[in-house]
């Protein structure tokens, strides 16, 4: 167990998990470990410790006499598995990624592909509603149809003395939307029907991504391509919302002028014909008394 190793994985661990992060068990200054000192400081059980030998991910430990002894690469070896799982990570992803490290790999440069993949795409924190204030804010028109509709959608999710809204912003424009006499049950069939469509430009677009990663097969992406792999994601996010807003910008205002603009000049029309005096008629009389 060489004190360098020990030292590269911890500021990888670091790297991948700042402080706050997670919640990391408390860990003493000691450098050494039994195995039930071990699975204690990293927040597991002896029998997880002993799984993850068999394994292959964790290295045996040292053996003196009849004792194992185990190192702080042991602990922050146990510390990355144990984080790798909570993100859904198998383990036997995490032994190819631990294995690719030995051998040479970038830890830090796989996972840090992982992050631009699976980091949150959106920016935007969910808020927390009483039931009250949503109530007030359909002025009646959340209905229990209506309610257990929002939450099928995903839109709200029922806690502890209310609700929490999943997309706020999206929330609010629909509120508003009601509070100006759209029919919230058809906001809620628009929303259904512009999710399935969102949805299948977003899977194309990143099938497009995908298959820059599928020519590797089933071998781990080389190292010197990982980088430019998550720059390629990280640049897609902002790519893709800029194409999804501009097109979704396009297709209403060609609506509008599809089904507003007639409407409107029709309205315009129907005034101008309830306006409109009635001189012209007596004028075309007025000659013929002239004539007379």
């Amino acid at each position: 167990m060489k004190k360098t190793s020990s030292n590269k994985l911890s500021l990888i661990y670091d790297r991948l998990f700042p402080q706050g992060e997670v919640a990391e068990p408390a860990v003493s200054g000691q450098t050494e470990y039994t195995v039930d000192e071990l699975a204690r400081a990293a927040g597991t059980t002896v029998r997880n410790v002993r799984a993850y030998q068999d394994r292959g991910l964790l290295p045996p430990p040292e053996k003196r006499g009849r004792v194992g002894v185990y190192s702080a690469l042991h602990l922050s070896r146990l510390r990355l598995i144990g984080n790798l799982l909570q993100r859904s990570y198998s383990l036997a992803n995490i032994k190819e990624m631990v294995t690719a490290w030995e051998q040479g790999g970038d830890l830090g440069q796989l996972l840090g592909l992982e992050q631009a993949i699976t980091s949150p795409w959106s920016t935007e924190a969910p808020s927390q509603v009483s039931v009250e204030e949503l109530e007030k804010m359909f002025e009646g028109s959340l209905s229990e149809a209506n309610l257990e509709r929002a939450i099928e959608l995903e839109l709200i999710q029922p806690v502890r003395d209310g609700y929490r809204l999943r997309q706020p912003r999206l929330f609010n424009a629909g509120a508003e939307l009601v509070r100006l006499g759209i029919p919230l049950e058809q906001l809620f069939e628009i929303l259904g029907a512009l999710r399935n469509n969102v949805e299948q430009v977003a899977e194309e677009l990143v099938r497009l991504a995908a298959k820059l990663i599928d020519r590797y097969g089933e071998d781990l992406p080389p190292k010197e391509d990982m980088p430019q792999l998550a720059d390629l994601i990280w640049h897609l996010r902002p790519l893709a919302m800029v194409a999804v807003e501009s097109e979704v910008q396009r297709a209403m205002e060609a609506a509008a002028n599809k089904f507003l603009i007639e409407r409107v000049a029709r309205l315009f029309r129907h005034d101008h014909d309830m306006t409109e005096p009635d001189g012209p008629a007596e004028a075309s009389g007025a000659p013929g008394k002239g004539t007379e």
